[in-house]
């Protein structure tokens, strides 16, 4: 029964070992599908349901991939091969309709759930997508497997930009070849947007952790790169490429509007050289701290709805895009193997040149937590946030974190007054603490005004200063409940009240959930004034972030989507400023898919 583990006997080359991201997706595909088979194959043969003789218009298994625009006419292009020549799996050829898909539109609405997709396997051109697309856990469920091809991402130039850099013979760091970009002669830098493109955000994260190996005020280097590339942002790869200078001088190049310099793929960069001619060619700068790979994962897409059939003829196709004349293909294309092992035919077509560190081993892929956390301040920084932060004070806030010795009120002030240094002199904070009877029968007090946290404040200090002061000054009230409706409804009428457009304006209420206060509005009551209040051309949505094990996310989560925001779980206060970062990316994101 063994050989029987692929379809037809067909097993793929040796592949190098897995990159430790790489070896964290699911490998379930395999596995199931000979499970399946042992119960189920031999079944069907003994049935005469299996026919090794059929045509191929009679016997074939129909299968709808959806794949990155990039990679799309390349896997196009083996699916066409494969039923012209009746590539078969169990004796059923493969028709594979390959259709062209945006990565983060597909990502967003299988986490939205809904109705099932039309279509079966997803090739998205980066695994980060993979963690967008599994969201809170309640959408469609997707099974990753290995990657088919690879594409390093960097930076192309048009030649005389390149060349007043030195190229190829002088090379640089990420942060120091987007800071050269930026000084040497004003050089015009375009990218895609962050949040839509696995390139954007790969290397604007590559471009931060750089900045961070040079030390001093990284953070805000970052934030002011950010901030350049949102005022020359693309919505994808390919817009980013179509701002290209058309030659190397004359009026294109002196055009404001056209850029000199744009981070792009490899493969990207190799496309655009195909269809260029002399001085409208790129030059490509592979930074020496390393290139992150875009790593093209062949998911199933509700794999537990797909026919055994299916299962078995999506395993063969990926398979197929694994072996020799495929590589081949993919190749034409403009790609790398699955390892990221340089082709240098590849790279010269794309504009990569020796000594550039073009066959440099691909940087280490950033963990799910930075790419959450650097979306988080891309939407700041693009943007610029207007936010009510309503801390939970009561009681229970002094209960102490397990292994830290630390309260959760101490953990909170101190990810609070760290989550801070995320936002720009722009950016709009206040604050607010409630607990019982804080301010005679009410529940709540406002101890800082929402303003910019560059704006002066007496004493000689900044708004962010005083703001940093008053997160340290925040202590629990003793035999304080939490009061929790009575705040949400009073909070958001004022961030509503007080909305400024133009901005991303949110409320952002912690609490432990302990001692609710039952004195005050019910649940219900609350969520029909929510209902009543939320406006959505001004939204205000809540990020409600539930601290320690009593607080009830399902419940701050359905009050909170009500406004177009959600709920959040910390187990430790200490991540509080990444989930506030995650929750301000999606809560942006939303916010702006819901205009287009």
């Amino acid at each position: 029964m063994g050989r029987h583990s692929l379809p037809d006997a067909y097993a793929p080359e040796e592949r190098g070992d897995a990159s430790p991201r790489r070896r964290r997706r699911t490998i379930a595909i395999a596995t199931l599908l000979v499970l399946a088979v042992a119960t189920g194959t031999g079944v069907a043969v003994k049935g005469g349901l299996l026919s090794f003789s059929e045509s191929c218009e009679d016997s074939a298994v129909h299968l709808s991939l959806a794949a990155s625009p990039d990679i799309a006419p390349a896997v196009r292009a083996i699916a066409e091969e494969a039923l012209a020549n009746e590539v078969r799996s169990d004796g059923h050829c493969l028709d594979v309709d390959v259709v062209a898909r945006d990565s983060y539109k597909v990502a967003d609405a299988l986490a939205g759930g809904g109705d099932g997709p039309d279509f079966q396997v997803w090739l998205p051109d980066s695994d980060l997508w993979l963690d967008r697309a599994e969201g809170l856990g309640t959408g469609i469920p997707i099974s990753p497997s290995d990657s088919v091809a690879s594409s390093p991402v960097g930076l192309a130039m048009v030649p005389s930009a390149s060349q007043r850099l030195g190229w190829p013979k002088k090379t640089y760091s990420w942060a120091e070849v987007v800071t050269a970009a930026l000084t040497s002669d004003k050089v015009r830098l375009g990218a895609a947007d962050p949040a839509r493109s696995a390139t954007g955000l790969l290397a604007l994260t590559s471009i931060a952790a750089s900045s961070g190996q040079q030390g001093g005020e990284s953070d805000t280097r970052v934030a002011a790169t950010a901030k350049v590339l949102a005022e020359r942002m693309s919505d994808s790869d390919a817009q980013v490429l179509e701002t290209l200078a058309r030659s190397g001088s004359g009026a294109e190049e002196g055009n404001p509007k056209r850029n000199q310099a744009v981070l792009v793929s490899e493969q990207a960069a190799f496309t655009h050289n195909a269809e260029a001619a002399g001085s409208g060619r790129l030059n490509l700068f592979y930074p020496k701290d390393g290139t992150p790979l875009l790593d093209y994962p062949y998911t199933l897409v509700d794999e537990e709805k797909l026919t055994l059939a299916q299962s078995r003829a999506a395993l063969r196709f990926m398979t197929l895009l694994n072996d020799t004349g495929s590589r081949a293909v993919f190749a034409r294309y403009g790609f790398r193997p699955a390892g990221g092992e340089a082709e240098n035919a590849v790279v010269t077509a794309a504009g990569g040149k020796s000594p550039q560190p073009y066959a440099t081993s691909a940087a280490e892929a950033p963990s799910a937590k930075d790419l959450q956390e650097m979306l988080g301040m891309w939407t700041i920084t693009v943007q610029s946030a207007r936010l009510t932060t309503v801390v939970d004070a009561s009681g229970s806030m002094s209960t102490p974190v397990p292994g830290r010795g630390q309260s959760r009120m101490d953990v909170t002030k101190e990810s609070l007054i760290q989550a801070l240094t995320q936002f720009t002199a722009d950016d709009e904070i206040g604050l607010w603490e409630f607990a019982t009877t804080l301010d005679g029968k009410k529940d709540y007090r406002k101890l800082m005004p929402t303003r910019p946290l560059g704006d002066p404040a007496q004493g000689g200090s900044t708004h962010r200063e005083k703001l940093a002061a008053a997160f340290a000054g925040l202590q629990p009230v003793p035999g304080g409940a939490t009061g929790l409706y009575d705040t949400t409804l009073a909070s958001y009428k004022e961030a509503q009240s007080s909305y400024l457009q133009g901005k991303f304006n949110a409320l952002v209420i912690l609490t432990d959930g302990s001692d609710q206060d039952e004195d005050g509005i019910s649940r219900s009551a609350l969520i029909g004034e929510l209902k009543e209040l939320a406006d959505p051309e001004r939204p205000v949505p809540i990020i409600a972030i539930a601290v320690g094990p009593d607080a009830d996310r399902e419940e701050m989560a359905e009050i909170a989507r009500i406004t177009g925001g959600d709920g959040y779980e910390v187990s430790d206060p200490v991540e509080i400023q990444a989930v506030i970062l995650q929750a301000i990316m999606t809560a942006g994101q939303n916010g702006r898919a819901a205009q287009e």
